[in-house]
């Protein structure tokens, strides 16, 4: 086993990893609910942006319909950003022999 080959890559690891978080952190990730009616962009790191209701649906008996959506909506939003994130792990982490169980 090659210690310093194996610390090398750790390194080149980390470092794509800090890249790809810089990366993901600026993306913007919609989310939508309601056939598009509420819709709600969030960053990668989670953070609302921006939520757009369409003017139809704000009605004072339809409150809690519509708080329902934005939840759906935001959670819609944050797993496209999760996924997105775990693709990028995968892919910075390719090919490199990590023991079984290991997380980075």
């Amino acid at each position: 086993m090659d210690i310093k080959g194996l610390m090398r890559q750790a390194q080149q690891v980390q470092e794509k990893m800090k890249k790809i978080e810089l990366e993901l952190a600026n993306k913007e990730y919609e989310g939508s609910s309601g056939g598009g009616m509420v819709k709600v962009i969030i960053n990668g790191s989670g953070i609302a942006k921006k939520i757009n209701i369409d003017p139809s649906l704000i009605a004072k008996d339809e409150i809690e319909i519509l708080e329902d959506l934005i939840v759906a909506s935001f959670n819609d939003a944050k797993k496209k950003s999760d996924d997105s994130s775990s693709d990028a792990i995968k892919s910075a982490t390719a090919g490199i022999p990590l023991p079984p169980g290991f997380k980075i």
